[in-house]
């Protein structure tokens, strides 16, 4: 184990520098070794039986490391929550286009909250809000699914919906 940058175990299985298995040695064996190289023990896995230990070139190992991280932080995306806000009025050529962006938004991965806003006296009749939800959630029923029932919050009717994985791909 390492307590203080200082390797404690007396045995360590020692890798070599271009991944050869060196075998069980003593810890100061060890160092020999990486010494003789002009390169660093560096302890890879200290909870094994023996623990493991490589022998790196310590600023290149780091810079790796760093890279590898880089990389990865890159390809992982964070899904974001796109909005889509439609009035009640809302014509069919209009709803068309709102529902292709939508569907670039699930294409992309993102999560989409669509909101059907009522104004005035339109509060008076939400069915025709929830009508109009449910057609919405019909037409993209092929690509995706909503994640709750519709809300009613204030004069807004919401729904989070989020692209379906087991849809089918136009490729197939």
């Amino acid at each position: 184990m390492r307590i203080n940058g200082e390797i404690r175990a007396r045995e360590l299985r020692v890798i070599g520098e271009s991944g050869e298995q060196l075998g069980v040695m003593s810890r100061w064996d060890a160092l020999d070794a990486a010494r003789d190289a002009g390169l660093d023990l560096v302890e890879i896995s200290p909870l094994a039986t023996p623990p493991v230990a490589k022998i790196v070139d310590w600023g290149k190992y780091q810079y790796q490391k760093m890279k590898e991280q880089q990389r990865n932080k890159k390809s992982a995306r964070q899904s974001e929550i796109k909005q889509m806000r439609i009035g009640l009025k809302i014509g069919q050529g209009d709803l068309d286009i709102k529902l292709r962006k939508i569907r670039g938004f699930l294409d992309d991965g993102d999560k989409v909250k669509i909101q059907v806003i009522f104004r005035g006296r339109e509060m008076a009749h939400p069915e025709i809000g929830r009508a109009l939800l449910d057609r919405i959630l019909e037409s993209l029923s092929d690509v995706a699914i909503a994640d709750q029932k519709p809300i009613m919050a204030g004069k807004n009717l919401s729904v989070m919906i989020r692209s379906n994985p087991n849809a089918k791909t136009e490729d197939a």
